[in-house]
């Protein structure tokens, strides 16, 4: 049958619901749901750009990609893009096209540096070095069976520390942009990020589907979080980490670790079975950290860069 591409309809159950299966099947370290596909389909920051785009054979989506500038990015002009195709369904060319359409669409919108990630197996690096990229750093996905394994015993909470959730910050969550925004700016990475748009976070990220405001914690001292480590789940038993850090003056104290611990801790008890998280390979804290909770790691990506003209 013949493979097409085209935009994905966030109105179409068929279309959502097919690209997380996609999304599950290629990469199940990640937690996407028809509900988080909608999400990012419809709610990304104007300056992005974003195309959604599905592979369809026969009526199936097989493939499905995502196209978009980096907005917050350090440097302009840094475009992001991801291709996905069901492991039974390779071979068909879905790959191949979506990356020519993505391309293409980043080229017009002023990409001028490509950023892909692609698995660590031979296949996956032998296709986008036939596409023109060339090998970055690695990142680890790392797996903890919650189900099974017992966590390390909970820290004592130092004196003049509190531990408090994201629903505690319903009524003002700038202070948790705030935060947010220093550690990523520290994160190891390719693609530099600096958050300053307060309205898209709270659009993109505070009232993203699978963040659960009750497993993420903080830890607040004299009134102000300074540490955190954000909670998503796909609203079963799996659970995913999506950021853990501290702001500069309070690091070194163990206070990602105490928010990681208690918000594993309370997924746990809500029922989560399976948690995933993600590491830059350079990323020795989180790495540490990560090792101590009982972590192991599950697969390898290999961040790619294509520079266009």
């Amino acid at each position: 049958m013949t493979v097409i591409v085209r935009d994905l309809d966030p109105d179409v159950p068929a279309d959502t619901e097919g690209y997380a299966r996609v999304r599950q099947l290629a990469l199940p370290y990640i937690l996407f749901t028809a509900d988080s596909v909608r999400h990012l389909a419809t709610r990304g920051h104007p300056d992005a750009h974003l195309r959604t785009l599905v592979a369809v054979e026969d009526g199936e989506v097989i493939g499905a990609a995502g196209a978009s500038l980096a907005h917050d990015a350090a440097e302009p002009g840094q475009g992001l893009l991801t291709v996905y195709v069901r492991p039974d369904r390779v071979g068909r060319g879905a790959g191949r096209l979506l990356a020519r359409v993505g391309e293409e669409h980043l080229a017009t919108v002023g990409a001028t540096r490509l950023y892909t990630w692609v698995l660590d197996e031979p296949a996956d690096r032998a296709f986008a070095e036939r596409h023109g990229y060339t090998e970055g750093r690695p990142a680890h996905f790392l797996r903890l069976d919650l189900a099974h394994r017992a966590l390390p015993p909970l820290p004592e909470v130092p004196p003049g520390v509190e531990l408090r959730t994201a629903a505690d910050f319903a009524g003002d969550p700038r202070p948790v942009f705030e935060l947010e925004a220093e550690t990523v700016s520290d994160e190891p990475g390719m693609v530099p990020v600096r958050l300053t748009d307060y309205a898209a976070w709270l659009a993109e990220t505070w009232r993203h589907p699978l963040l659960d405001h009750d497993l993420t914690v903080l830890v607040v001292v004299d009134g102000r979080p300074v540490a955190l480590s954000m909670a998503c789940t796909d609203g079963a038993t799996r659970y995913s980490t999506s950021m853990t850090g501290t702001a500069r003056p309070h690091r070194g104290r163990g206070l990602a670790k105490l928010a990681k611990i208690h918000s594993l801790y309370r997924a746990r008890a809500a029922g989560i079975t399976e948690a995933f998280t993600g590491n830059d390979a350079g990323n020795d804290p989180m790495i540490a950290i990560n090792k101590w909770l009982g972590y192991e790691i599950c697969a390898t990506e290999v961040r790619h860069v294509r520079e266009l003209g």
